[in-house]
């Protein structure tokens, strides 16, 4: 038996004891949290230190993806708070009208704003997306593509170490071991790389090397699935926004953008293609060397074929350079199918030369630059595609229905027809795309205004036509831009018929294709009698011949008469 005062003893050490326990109980409690937070920390920054490239690549995707969704969530919650409707014209007054439109307009142009500076913060392939969008006007509104238009010039150069270090990479040599003399400014920086202008130490030949900037390959996977990413979100969000075919292309192109050896490939097939055609003035820079990164190339001088200032200062005539474009890109589509997708004017240059020096007769080149992205059209792409032109130019809405359901797979003939030609639609069904002898005043905001389901109707169209026929699409609408830009200060008059003059030669290309095709119909056709054979070939041609021969004489007279109006301006300013 203990005594009293033992018990107490004992009661009184076990309450002392539980009270210490108690106290560094709660004492660790109240350091754990801390000591986690450091431990994490502490472990995170000897990943860090160990594992430096991964974990900073880590890192910059996340803070790339952030800027992405941050905009993305910007926008989508600025158009869903502030985009109004537009009610039936015959429900409101003008004054709300242009309120309403007005207030639509400054939300585009806010959001593409927003849109634009997050791109060229990520640089990139973020910058490609907005190139991409800036070609859309087929599609999308006037102030998102003029927006994005400042994309195609306002791009960040890279270091010329961070250069040396990919040369070194793929080459196995320094910038200074391959060339005697490097220009440290660069002739121009793109989206993807940029090219400077050098002299090669073995030869001494002067080139033009085209680098490609050094991250954009190790965040292109991951900036790809980010769009791609936002892109489901918005459509989880306004199910009528179908922008995934956007992401879907930009997956499949931007791997052959990337590696330069493609660049080398299309550039030496395509100057194959043109080498029979002597009387078109195009010429291709000759490829040296070609490694993932780093081409090297013959440089050629020369300004963007739309520098309005320069083609003056060399007497070059702009609807010389507008036709020799459009006969380029017109061989490529119908005949050759081997078609420069990317066709902007920075990759379209004008280099002077003395007139009768070449076998082509013209006072200067077409040189075409980046031959990153091309498609190769089959020849049932192509004869369907050119009789969907021809008919369009007949204003035959038939043949309009039929072959654009064959192009498009939908029953949106009309706004099929508006989006491959910029045209109202009475002036195709008018049967005057190429005969009207005034401008055609086309609006993708009028139409909207006129139809507000439109948008919804265009996204429609677009992700039913097949991938190749998008690009097609977009190289169209570059190629009308270039040619507004070259006439740009001509009279209205002069500008209206340079477009004519554009279908007129798209209408000679598609016959072209046609009668190839119908010419290679007859020769496999079965048939016991030759004569008859003949006879179809014979009519064939002389079919094409007709029609062919009307358009040149009606070019021609559009040629004359500019010749006159010119005059008459010149007169007018001299006896003013």
């Amino acid at each position: 038996m203990f005594s009293t005062r033992a018990i107490r003893a004992l009661a009184f050490a076990n309450r002392n004891r539980s009270q210490r326990f108690y106290s560094r109980q709660a004492g660790w409690q109240r350091w754990r949290k801390p000591a986690v937070i450091v431990g994490l920390s502490a472990g995170a920054c000897g990943y860090a230190i160990y594992n430096y490239d991964t974990a900073y690549l880590v890192a910059v995707s996340v803070y790339r993806s952030s800027v992405a969704a941050k905009v993305t969530f910007q926008i989508a919650w600025d158009y869903y708070r502030n985009f109004p409707d537009l009610p039936p014209e015959d429900s409101i007054d003008d004054a709300e009208r242009q309120a309403i439109l007005k207030a639509r307009s400054d939300v585009h142009l806010r959001s593409a704003e927003k849109v634009k500076r997050a791109l060229m913060k990520n640089g990139g392939v973020y910058i490609k997306l907005g190139q991409h969008i800036s070609a859309m006007q087929y599609v999308l509104p006037l102030e998102w593509c003029l927006t994005m238009q400042a994309l195609q010039d306002q791009n960040t150069a890279s270091t010329l170490q961070d250069l040396d270090r990919v040369v070194i990479a793929d080459t196995g040599k320094s910038i200074e071991q391959l060339f005697s003399s490097f220009d440290t400014e660069p002739i121009g920086v793109a989206s993807l790389a940029q090219v400077h202008r050098a002299v090669l130490r073995e030869t001494g030949e002067e080139v033009a090397v085209k680098i490609q900037h050094p991250m954009v390959r190790t965040y292109s996977d991951i900036d790809i699935a980010t769009v791609s990413v936002m892109f489901e979100f918005i459509h989880s969000v306004f199910p009528n926004f179908k922008f995934m075919w956007l992401s879907s292309e930009m997956k499949n192109s931007l791997p052959r953008e990337l590696d330069f050896r493609n660049d080398k490939h299309n550039a030496e097939q395509v100057a194959w293609n043109f080498a029979k055609h002597a009387d078109i003035p195009l010429t291709v820079p000759r490829m040296i060397q070609a490694s993932e990164r780093v081409l090297i190339m013959e440089y050629v001088r020369g300004r963007r074929c739309d520098d309005l200032l320069y083609l003056k200062q060399h007497d070059i005539d702009p609807q010389q350079v507008s036709c020799a474009i459009g006969r380029v890109f017109a061989e490529m589509t119908y005949v050759q199918g081997f078609l420069h997708c990317d066709p902007h004017p920075g990759n379209l240059f004008v280099r002077p030369r003395a007139k009768g020096s070449a076998p082509h007769g013209y006072n200067f080149d077409l040189v075409l630059l980046d031959h990153g992205l091309y498609r190769q059209l089959s020849s049932r792409f192509r004869y369907e595609y050119a009789e969907m032109w021809y008919a369009l130019m007949k204003g035959d809405q038939d043949g309009i229905k039929y072959w654009s359901r064959r192009l498009s797979g939908t029953d949106l003939y009309r706004l099929f027809s508006i989006i491959l030609t910029g045209q109202n639609w009475s002036t195709i069904e008018e049967k005057s795309l190429s005969r009207t002898t005034a401008a055609a005043q086309f609006n993708m905001d009028t139409l909207m205004e006129q139809q507000p389901d439109l948008f919804q109707k265009i996204i429609e169209v677009l992700s039913s036509v097949p991938p190749v026929l998008l690009l097609v699409l977009k190289t169209n609408d570059l190629l009308r831009m270039i040619d507004q830009r070259l006439f740009a200060d001509q009279p209205p008059t002069v500008q209206h018929h340079s477009q004519l003059r554009l279908w007129m030669r798209i209408s000679h290309y598609c016959l072209l294709a046609i009668r190839d095709a119908r010419e290679a119909e007859i020769r496999h056709k079965p048939t016991t009698v030759s004569v008859v054979r003949v006879y179809r070939l014979v009519f064939n041609r002389l079919g094409f011949w007709f029609s062919d021969m009307a358009l040149t004489l009606y070019s021609a007279l559009l040629s004359i008469q500019d010749v006159f109006i010119r005059c008459n301006l010149l007169l007018s300013s001299l006896f003013s």
